[in-house]
């Protein structure tokens, strides 16, 4: 992790291939302000961890429970927390970023996989085919 450059290498990820992911702003920051909360006890590697199980290991953090806690207090129903990768997707293209630039911050590893989380909003298009019409004139 180099937070100076705002960048994250993840080794063990869903699809098996390690990738080095970009952060915002906002993400380097909560991660520098979890870091920075107190040293991460040295049986673990994890920022975000769990108590020791029966067995002695530490775990990465289970925010299932918060999560649930959180829709419950907002009063939402049938949101997965997956839904968000969607959503994030979905706002990156929307953003401007082509296709490889979403799936290497999204770890997908085929355009047809990308294509599946991305929801493209026609309402979204026009302002950018006005753009690229006004830009040849």
């Amino acid at each position: 992790m180099d937070l100076d450059r705002r960048i994250v290498r993840l080794t063990e990820t869903k699809n098996g291939s390690a990738r080095t992911v970009p952060l915002n702003r906002e993400a380097a920051a909560v991660l520098e302000q979890a870091m920075d909360f107190g040293a991460a006890p040295e049986d673990t590697p994890l920022i975000f961890f769990g108590e020791p199980g029966r067995d002695g290991r530490r775990r990465p953090y289970c925010f299932h429970p918060a999560w649930t806690q959180a829709l419950k207090a907002a009063r939402i129903s049938g949101l997965r927390f997956h839904d968000l990768r969607h959503e994030a997707v979905s706002r990156l293209v929307e953003g401007g970023l082509n296709d490889q630039e979403v799936a290497a911050i999204s770890g997908h590893k085929s355009m047809q996989m990308l294509k599946r989380y991305t929801h493209l909003r026609a309402e979204d298009l026009v302002g950018r085919l006005d753009r690229i019409n006004r830009s040849r004139v």
